[in-house]
C-alpha cells in the first residue's frame, strides 16, 4: 500500500499535511503533553511542508520553549507560544479586548493566532467592567475592527457590555482567572453562554486558540467580500 501522500507518519503523530489546502490553515502543534522533541519534529514537518508561511506550537513548556529556539522560530513568552516561518500578509482587522492583565496569557494566545492565520490584530488590554470609562474610551477602536475577541475571567462580563456597545462579529473567551467560586472558569463561561446580548459567540475556557482561528476567519472573508465588490 502507497503511503498517503496528505500526511506524515513521525510515529509519534500522524502529521496533518493537507489541512491548508482543506480550510485555508496549516495544522497547529498543541504542545501539551508533548515532549520537546515532539514538538520539534512536528514543527519541523509542517514548516518543511509550509515555508512561506508561519506554523505555530501552542502550550508550550519551559522545556518545549528552549528546544524550539533552536530551530530559529520566534517565542512568545506571554502567549507561550512560537511560530516558524513568515507570518502571513495581514487580511481584515480583529482586535482582542482583554478584561484584566490576569487574562494576559490568553489574550495573547488568541493574537498570535489570529496572526498566524492571516488577520491583522489590535490588542486592547484592562478594559474591564470595573472601570467601565476605560472601555468606552476606546469603543471607535472596536467599531472599526471585523471582528471581536473579548477575554475575561472573574464573572465574565465583558463580552455581555462590549455586545451591548458594538454589533461587530465577537467571540468570547472565558479565562480560568477567579476566586473560588469562578470555578476554574466555569463562572464565566456559564455567563457569557447565558449572555443577554445577541450574537456573542463562545468558545471553551483558557481557548485563545480557537478564538484566534474564528476571529482570523471571519476577518479574511469580510476583507476578500469588500475587495471583491464592485466599484
Amino acid at each position: 500500500m502507497s503511503e498517503d501522500p496528505r500526511t506524515e507518519d513521525l510515529g509519534f503523530a500522524r502529521v496533518d499535511l493537507d489541512r491548508a489546502a482543506r480550510t485555508g490553515d496549516p495544522e497547529v502543534v498543541y504542545g501539551a503533553g508533548k515532549t520537546p522533541e515532539q514538538v520539534v519534529g512536528i514543527l519541523r514537518t509542517l514548516h518543511a511542508r509550509h515555508p512561506d508561511r508561519a506554523v505555530l506550537a501552542t502550550r508550550l513548556s519551559d522545556e518545549a520553549l528552549h528546544a524550539v529556539r533552536e530551530l530559529d522560530a520566534d517565542i512568545d513568552l506571554v502567549a507561550r507560544a512560537a511560530t516558524l516561518g513568515p507570518l502571513p500578509e495581514p487580511r481584515g482587522s480583529v482586535a482582542v479586548v482583554s478584561a484584566g492583565t490576569s487574562d494576559a496569557p490568553v489574550a495573547a494566545e488568541a493574537a498570535l493566532t489570529a496572526r498566524v492565520h492571516g488577520a491583522g490584530v489590535h490588542e486592547i488590554r484592562d478594559v474591564g467592567v470595573a472601570g467601565l470609562h476605560r472601555l468606552l474610551a476606546v469603543r471607535d477602536e472596536i467599531e472599526r475592527v471585523d471582528c471581536l475577541i473579548v477575554v475575561a475571567g472573574m464573572e465574565g462580563a465583558l463580552p455581555s457590555v462590549v455586545g451591548g456597545l458594538t454589533g461587530v462579529p465577537m467571540v468570547a473567551v472565558p479565562t480560568s482567572v477567579g476566586y473560588g467560586a469562578s470555578f476554574g472558569g466555569l463562572a464565566a463561561l456559564l455567563a457569557m453562554l447565558n449572555s443577554c446580548a445577541p450574537g456573542v459567540t463562545v468558545v471553551n475556557i483558557d481557548n485563545g486558540y480557537g478564538a484566534g482561528v474564528f476571529a482570523a476567519r471571519v476577518a479574511r472573508r469580510t476583507a476578500h467580500s469588500t475587495s471583491s465588490e464592485p466599484t
